[in-house]
C-alpha cells in the first residue's frame, strides 16, 4: 500500500527517480545539508554535485515504504535496490523541511 508523502519529499523522490540531479537540488534550501555515507554536503551546488556523482556511478530505484516522526524530522523508510555494493538495503530518510524546501536531508541504514 503507498504511503501520503508530504509535497516536498514526494517532489524529492520523484525527481530522484528521473536521475536529474539539478531538479533534486532545487528540492532543497540554498543552505541546505545533506548527510550520507559519512560525508557532509552543504548548498544547492554541492548538493547537485553529489546526486550527479551517485548517478552517474549506480543505477538504483528506491521506494518509501514507511513513514514516521521523529525528533522533529520527517522519517521516511525506503527499499534500495540497484547496481551497488549491499543492494538491496532498507535506507532511512530524516528530513528537515523549511517552507516547501527542504533544509537538512540524513541517510542512514
Amino acid at each position: 500500500m503507498p504511503i501520503e508523502l508530504p509535497e516536498t519529499i514526494a517532489q524529492y523522490f520523484a525527481a530522484d527517480k528521473t536521475a536529474d540531479p539539478k531538479a533534486i537540488a532545487e528540492c532543497f534550501t540554498r543552505e541546505a545539508v545533506v548527510l550520507d555515507e559519512g560525508n557532509i554536503y552543504t548548498g544547492r551546488d554541492a548538493i547537485e554535485q553529489w546526486m550527479a556523482n551517485a548517478s552517474t556511478q549506480y543505477s538504483y530505484t528506491v521506494e518509501p515504504f514507511a513513514i514516521a516522526e521523529e525528533g522533529g524530522r520527517v522519517v521516511i523508510s525506503s527499499h534500495l535496490v540497484g547496481n551497488f555494493p549491499g543492494s538491496p538495503v532498507d535506507l532511512r530518510y530524516f528530513f528537515i523541511l523549511q517552507g516547501d524546501k527542504i533544509a537538512e536531508l540524513e541517510i542512514v541504514p
